[in-house]
């Protein structure tokens, strides 16, 4: 199994084709490791905090099986027809010869997972006994009476052990043969069945001291630990966030508002005042994004809004949504929602200098010459924000330099790219806001 996978991704990456379609931002970092922990056949384990990608990344190994491989039929271990190794099958090619049955599974089928738990069992990873085949009158020393675990059913295949520290250290114990000797022993039986399982498993770094750890003759035993990471850049934020968040929420989410909630996620990742143990979880920022498109679609549904566009106006949800997403540093009790609400607006500050930096936006300025001031909000449609604020000269220039192309020069745009200007002037200290009862009122 482990030389299928070998071939597969050496195919692959002669062929320049992509090896892990989905993995965002681990190119240069992660991936040429994995590569080298496959091609020498090593079962590994990935190291990361929450939320970097480590499931999502063993589960695409699996696009590096064979599409369809043979089996026998009926064989709860997947046996090869040419080389059967369990009790039963190896009696049916006795007795069949050529003829023994054989099915086609999909490498999709060809995957298992466990999520380690406490209770996790030896019985539930390897076997047991099955009482109900010992009533149907078969003897106890019977090999056919033991009911096949998670691990020999995912014989031929990729089994994934997530969160491996939180494995009670003895049922940790009962995958050493699995990893060294390859085969794995039921209740005493006289029985032992080689396996053919590409083992790979999750950890967290705080695990190892917090909840459990991993013992040592078992981490002996991988070949390989590969340490993932957070998206390193803006653009890998953006990427992930695009790929990853729901697209029927209903609502668009323009680009510069995409960019403010991944340097959202960057800056509370840095913070002093989060606990860097813990991490922030690329799902932070996912649900950031869909919370936000959910305020527009809330707004559409209330003042009957045909395109929602998500605004400036619905980032500050997400601070009181995502709030307990956050593991904050003991001395900061009680300053949670300041301090988040403080990093989205320096991210929304970077953003604007990014987009917007040293475009002449005097014809928006000069609109606040007489007094005047602009109402906005969360309730507030698109159209009647446009009318508040009156025809702006260069508006075409500043949709453009937010990002917004052909086919989005929908009012709920002109209004988004608008608003977020007038957030920047206001973060700019050009332009004065008072937010007051869901209300936000923008003036000289």
């Amino acid at each position: 199994m482990k030389a299928e996978v070998r071939e597969n991704l050496l195919a692959r990456l002669r062929a320049g084709e992509p090896r892990f379609p989905g993995i965002v931002g681990f190119d240069d970092t992660v991936l040429p490791h994995l590569e080298r922990a496959l091609l020498a056949g090593h079962d590994l384990v990935l190291l990361g905090e929450r939320g970097q990608g480590k499931t999502r990344l063993i589960r695409t190994v699996t696009g590096l099986l064979d599409e369809w491989t043979p089996v026998v039929e009926g064989c709860e271990i997947n046996d090869h027809p040419y080389a059967p190794v369990c009790t039963r099958c190896r009696s049916l090619a006795e007795e069949l010869g050529d003829e023994l049955p054989v099915a086609w599974k999909h490498r999709d089928e060809r995957y298992g997972e466990k999520l380690a738990t406490p209770d996790t069992s030896v019985g539930d990873l390897i076997g047991d006994v099955d009482p109900i085949k010992i009533a149907e009158g078969r003897r106890l020393g019977d090999p056919e009476t033991v009911h096949y675990g998670l691990v020999p059913r995912t014989n031929r295949g990729v089994f994934s052990v997530n969160e491996l520290p939180d494995l009670a250290e003895r049922i940790q114990v009962a995958l050493l043969n699995v990893l060294e000797e390859r085969d794995i022993q039921v209740r005493g039986y006289n029985l032992r069945l080689p396996l053919d399982v590409l083992l790979i498993a999750s950890a967290n770094p705080e695990d190892y001291t917090n909840r459990g750890r991993i013992i040592t003759p078992l981490k002996d035993r991988f070949g390989a630990e590969v340490r993932t990471h957070y998206p390193l850049t803006v653009e890998d934020e953006l990427a992930l966030i695009r790929q990853e968040s729901m697209p029927d929420i209903g609502a668009d989410v323009p680009e510069h508002l995409v960019e403010t909630i991944a340097r959202f996620t960057r800056l509370v990742r840095e913070s002093t005042s989060v606990d860097a143990r813990s991490g922030v979880s690329a799902r932070f920022s996912i649900a950031a994004a869909e919370t936000a498109a959910a305020s527009a679609v809330r707004r559409a549904a209330i003042t009957g809004e045909e395109r929602p566009v998500t605004r400036v106006c619905d980032l500050p949800c997400i601070v009181h949504s995502l709030r307990g997403k956050v593991e904050f540093e003991v001395s900061e009790e009680g300053r949670e929602t300041e301090i988040l609400a403080h990093l989205l607006r320096r991210a929304t500050a970077e953003t604007f200098r990014s987009r917007l930096g040293g475009m002449d936006l005097s014809a928006l300025t000069d609109k606040f010459a007489q007094g005047n001031q602009v109402e906005s909000g969360e309730l507030v449609p698109a159209g009647e924000l446009l009318r508040r604020i009156g025809p702006v000269e260069g508006l075409a220039k500043i949709m453009s330099r937010l990002g917004m192309g052909e086919g989005e020069e929908s009012p709920g745009h002109a209004a988004a790219a608008l608003e977020f200007a007038l957030e920047g002037l206001y973060l700019m200290r050009r332009l004065s806001k008072d937010d007051t009862d869901g209300m936000t009122v923008y003036r000289t």
